[in-house]
């Protein structure tokens, strides 16, 4: 279901809210799942460098392998937007059928 509006969506749409959820969810921050979530929220501010860049990507590639069974990823893109804010693009195989997901410009912030 979309968690904006309740209404039905489809197994990629749910996929895809999950992947935003996690990476945008600090750890430690569930009451009842203290390991729910990404270390992205802490490194969003950072200097936007390849430094930080491979951060952000390891601390994707993590979380989604711990807490997304549904795909496995095979690629992570960082960009930011013309007004500096970071996007990813994300590359992964859905672990049930195999097809090919392709997510883009998922905001690395929920503000």
């Amino acid at each position: 279901m979309n968690k904006s509006t309740g209404r039905k969506i489809t197994d990629a749409e749910h996929i895809s809210q999950s992947v935003t959820d996690i990476i945008t969810t600090p750890i430690g921050s569930r009451v009842m799942r203290r390991t729910y979530g990404s270390y992205v929220p802490r490194l969003i501010d950072s200097p936007q460098n390849n430094v930080t860049r491979m951060r952000l990507i390891s601390a994707t590639v993590m979380a989604l392998t711990e807490f997304e069974p549904r795909i496995r990823v095979r690629k992570v893109e960082i960009h930011a937007d013309k007004n500096g804010k970071m996007l990813m693009s994300l590359n992964a195989d859905r672990a049930d059928s195999g097809d090919t997901l392709t997510l883009d410009n998922i905001r690395m912030t929920t503000v």
